[in-house]
């Protein structure tokens, strides 16, 4: 009998399934709006994706993997005559299955990306298919995960490698874009509050966080300087470090200039101390990918290290702890990769709860040209109620979306190939998956990256003295 209840119970939740968001929240949930609600659904969606990513990374789950017939010869197999015991396999199972479950996810949200093309308001019959039928899209991943192990190695693993670094690249942009407009969110919070009540008070917090900001990154420097150099080495590292502290410095400068206060009195030096901590993540980030084990120590290591320094005699060199080479047994999380997922979360949720006032961030990123930032209520209490019952989601984009659906996805499927790349280390995998090395390649993407990060942050400075005829107020 409980069985049946049970399975009548989940038949009333079809319905849901394959409607609106709002249906989704339970009766205790506060009233939000239709988009934040479905934004968090993808991130969650995308959340779940990154956690079996992790989960196929563990050593209990990488011996279940070599146990599939065909996965260490090739993809799936329907059916292999004569299948012997996969003592002897000696693919990165792991590995090669992170690769196939985000390449679903990726092809998915670009679909959904090519799909959502122009869309300008909830009455567009797509918009209906962006926020429902989630039975459905659930399904489809779940559907072209399944196909995905089936697809053979060899070409396949270096054409998406490569797609993966440079989907990658393009996200760690987003990345900064999302920092920038958060900073300057934070900003306005803060000045709006200084004007409203002591001035004082609010002016020392900000001029403390900002402090410990830029505190942090000369700590970080000089970590760098100490671990990540030799005196007769480690010449690509002193190369990366010092140009990066050079160039956070002018930038930081530029944000304080009176020809920048003029035009923007908000920008400050809290958004140039954000953008200072993550260009030194950047370059850190791309460090830890250089083949040189001996300049290329691990974050444990480091703390390892510090926290209980070795008694060397004065006249002596510190043996600066290095990292050990890729092995073919499990790689779950190591620190690395743990700091990239947080900063990638931070994120993705961020950019799902997101309504920004920085039209400058606007039409870098998420908000669309046409977009409409509505009231956070009804023009009429008639849509409070849906069928005699109080509404939880409120459709907040019938005159207008409140950011681009087309350009959410995309940023879904560069945050796919994103994961990849960070819970495969940015290692590249031989086509049988045997082999991971650490090459050139991945340093120079993460170095590039920083230098394009610091030169987008200095257009949106220099945007309204340039282009004078727009309006970026």
């Amino acid at each position: 009998m409980g069985a049946v209840l049970g399975v009548f119970s989940l038949a009333s939740w079809v319905p849901c399934l394959c409607s609106g968001a709002s249906c989704l929240l339970c009766s205790c949930c506060p009233n939000t709006k239709n988009s934040t609600v479905t934004r968090l659904i993808y991130a969650f969606i995308l959340l779940l994706g990154t956690a079996v990513s992790c989960i196929m990374l563990t050593e209990g789950m990488e011996t279940q993997l070599k146990k599939i017939p065909g996965f260490c010869e090739g993809g799936f197999k329907i059916s292999v005559a004569d299948i012997k015991a996969d003592k002897d396999c000696d693919v990165l199972v792991g590995f090669k299955a992170v690769y196939r479950i985000n390449f679903a996810l990726a092809i998915f949200f670009f679909a959904f990306f090519l799909l959502m093309l122009k869309v300008k308001t909830s009455k567009d019959p797509r918009a209906a298919v962006h926020n429902g039928f989630w039975f459905f899209k659930i399904a489809a991943i779940v559907g072209i995960m399944v196909g995905s192990f089936y697809i053979p190695g060899g070409s396949f693993t270096s054409v998406w490698f490569v797609v993966g670094m440079v989907g990658a690249a393009f996200f760690i942009l987003i990345q900064l874009v999302l920092l920038v407009d958060f900073a300057h969110s934070w900003n306005e919070s803060w000045v709006s509050r200084m004007e409203e009540g002591n001035p004082r008070v609010w002016y020392a917090a900000l001029l403390s966080v900002t402090t410990f900001f830029y505190v942090m990154s000369i700590i970080v420097v000089g970590l760098f300087y100490t671990y990540y150099t030799k005196p007769d080495g480690c010449t690509e590292n002193k190369f990366f470090i010092s140009i990066n502290l050079i160039l956070c410095i002018v930038v930081s400068i530029i944000s304080i200039h009176p020809k920048i206060q003029e035009h923007q009195p908000r920008s400050g030096l809290l958004q140039s101390s954000v953008i200072t901590l993550y260009t030194l993540y950047l370059t850190w980030s791309a460090m830890t990918n250089e083949p040189d084990r001996s300049c290329n120590p691990t974050l444990l290591s480091i703390i390892t290290h510090i926290a209980s320094p070795t008694m060397t005699p004065a006249n002596s060199t510190v043996v600066v702890p290095t990292s050990a080479p890729p092995s073919k047994k499990a790689h779950f999380l190591d620190a690395e990769n743990l700091l990239g997922l947080a900063v990638f979360v931070f994120c993705l949720l961020y950019s799902s709860i997101r309504t920004s006032s920085n039209s400058q961030v606007n039409k870098l990123t998420l908000s669309g040209s046409d977009s409409v930032i509505l009231g956070d209520t009804n023009a009429s209490g008639a849509n409070d109620e849906e069928d005699g019952q109080p509404r939880r989601a409120v459709d907040n984009e019938k005159e207008g979306v409140q950011y681009s659906y087309s350009f959410f996805h995309l940023m879904l499927c560069l945050a796919s190939l994103y994961i990849m790349m960070t819970l495969t280390s940015w290692y590249s995998p031989d086509a049988r998956f045997q082999n991971v090395t650490s090459k050139w390649p991945a340093v120079w993407v993460k170095i590039t990256s920083s230098w394009v990060c610091l030169l987008l942050y200095v257009w949106t400075l220099v945007a309204p003295l340039v282009l004078t005829s727009r309006d970026f107020s």
